[in-house]
């Protein structure tokens, strides 16, 4: 399922793309995707999906199958220096010599793409990722933040217009996590592309444009967060009752109540798409049955429940 967009709003585009391993593995099943300049795009699947060989074949780093990818207009096969160097690749894991300076790590990243020494340009992403008054500490003076803004760094020294982060919050505190999510906007605001892969659902839900779904090496959905939300979503309402039910009444069997908080509550789930336009109705035939209602709340089901609904269907 692919999304269609003109082809200068398009930077990484997939076609019928393909992987089987010589063990017989079936990584990939014919993906289509086009990824938009300027999103952050938000790439999930349960363990053994199949994220991991897309994301490596799009970052050069696993040979593809059948099937083409070209990134920023530049095949990855016929031209992989130019394609590679289109794009800053953020491993989850943290790989650098503890012993090198966070300046001279970042300089000879730069140095390893062709590019000429250029220290304005340095200094402009280290003070992006608040890293300038660090410049001059040896990496394994820093701690595990920094140190992935360091990685962040590194991907970002050649100035490549797409960047890859594969679980970049893995192993940091809630409170850095909300700190990358800061940072990560603020690269997009810059123009760069983002790709994410994340264990944290709730991490997609905060910073993606759009979301793709991947599992047994097929690309379920891609899709708008929001409409995806909007679409396959519930939405649960909570009818607090100022006296208690023993059970449900039975001329509102037909909305498929359930009784909580010992009798002190109702729930009425509905799909996100209804809007709730049953509601009215449901109000009034509580009223109609005797039920004294004290309170309404709603919940919304998140992007988590979601994508575990996807996978289960799909497994």
């Amino acid at each position: 399922m692919k999304t269609r967009s003109t082809s200068d709003d398009i930077v990484i585009s997939v076609t019928g793309l393909s992987k089987t391993y010589a063990s017989g593995l079936h990584a990939l099943d014919h993906i289509d995707l086009d990824i938009r300049r300027g999103e952050i795009f938000a790439l999930l699947g349960p363990n053994g999906a199949g994220k991991t060989t897309l994301i490596s074949i799009l970052c050069g780093l696993v040979n593809p199958g059948p099937g083409t990818v070209q990134v920023d207009g530049h095949d990855i096969v016929r031209d992989y220096r130019a394609a590679r160097a289109r794009i800053g690749l953020v491993p989850q894991e943290l790989t650098s010599d503890a012993f090198e300076t966070v300046w001279n790590t970042v300089s000879f990243t730069r140095g390893l793409f062709g590019k000429a020494p250029d220290p304005a340009c340095l200094e402009r992403i280290l003070r992006a990722l608040s890293l300038w008054d660090k410049r001059d500490s040896k990496l394994y003076a820093l701690s595990g933040g920094m140190k992935r803004r360091v990685m962040i760094a590194k991907a970002l020294s050649h100035e490549p217009p797409v960047l890859f982060l594969d679980e970049p919050t893995a192993g940091v505190d809630v409170t850095l996590r909300k700190d990358m999510w800061s940072l990560v906007r603020s690269l997009r605001a810059t123009g760069v592309t983002i790709i994410l892969t994340t264990h944290y659902i709730e991490e997609a839900e905060e910073m993606a444009d759009r979301v793709g779904i991947i599992n047994h090496g097929k690309l379920l959905l891609v899709e708008e967060k929001e409409q995806l939300m909007q679409r396959l979503g519930q939405k649960q309402l909570i009818i607090h009752l100022r006296e208690g039910l023993t059970e449900i009444p039975a001329s509102l069997k037909h909305w498929a109540l359930e009784l909580a908080h010992e009798g002190q509550a109702l729930h009425y789930r509905y799909a996100s798409a209804q809007a709730g336009a049953s509601i009215p109705a449901l109000i009034a035939d509580l009223q109609a049955a005797g039920a004294c209602i004290e309170d309404l709340e709603t919940e919304q089901s998140s992007l988590e429940e979601i994508f575990v609904t996807l996978t289960q269907e799909a497994a």
